[in-house]
């Protein structure tokens, strides 16, 4: 594999690998066998690595790729790192220190990717999934778009060299791309390959599924996916 010449350029000019590792795994799989297998991705050519503060296993993904750039594999340029801001952290006033929370994590200075988990906001708290008393999932008010203007403010910090999102459907991207005073559009839709239903989003917890990357040049001929139109 050779990683070189197997990118796409994103529309704020930064290359993006077309193939990516993704480091989710069940919660029963030890977090220590994602040091291990990231480092083996590595070693077999992949450049793109793929977490998020959701798959609770970032610390031991930023060693992996640290150990990598100590044995001389690879420069910290040669990886691509994308992470998530998951959904309780959507509170303006929460994306920057979640950001950094992942970096301290990491022990690296910056993401290459950042995205919005979710077009969706829960409420704030320790639990990722909130749920009242009857189990149903408690919801937050949000306006993404406030949310999109602080990813800017970190990509401005050079915390994220590029930022974007993950499952928005058309509508909820035009909310951002209709955003007034917008400074970066998304550089793509991390999206999954099968449509989620109101019964998929019951099970938030079950998301081990084969994703892609959308190039936002192309996101718009994107079919809509059927979140709810509350969010």
């Amino acid at each position: 594999m050779d990683p070189k010449y197997q990118r796409v350029e994103l529309n704020d000019g930064h290359f993006m690998p077309v193939l990516g590792f993704g480091t989710y795994a069940p919660p029963e799989v030890p977090r220590n066998r994602a040091v291990e297998v990231t480092k083996l991705a590595i070693e077999a050519g992949f450049r793109h690595i793929d977490s998020a503060y959701l798959y609770n296993n970032e610390e031991q993904v930023g060693l992996a790729i640290r150990s990598k750039i100590a044995d001389g594999s690879v420069k910290r340029e040669d990886i691509f790192y994308t992470s998530k801001l998951w959904c309780t952290f959507f509170q303006p006033q929460m994306v920057q220190p979640a950001l950094e929370s992942s970096l301290k994590k990491l022990q690296l200075d910056y993401v290459d990717l950042y995205l919005l988990h979710f077009p969706m906001a829960l409420k704030p708290g320790e639990t990722p999934l909130p749920k009242d008393e009857n189990g149903k999932v408690i919801f937050d008010t949000v306006d993404l778009s406030a949310t999109w203007e602080v990813m800017e403010k970190c990509k401005d910090a050079g915390l994220a060299k590029s930022i974007g999102v993950s499952n928005f459907n058309c509508r909820q991207l035009e909310m951002i791309l209709n955003k007034p005073g917008l400074k970066y559009k998304p550089v793509c839709n991390q999206v999954f390959e099968f449509q989620l239903t109101s019964e998929d989003m019951k099970v938030l917890d079950g998301l081990n599924r084969n994703y892609r990357y959308v190039v936002m040049d192309f996101l718009m001929d994107h079919p809509d996916y059927p979140f709810s139109d509350e969010y």
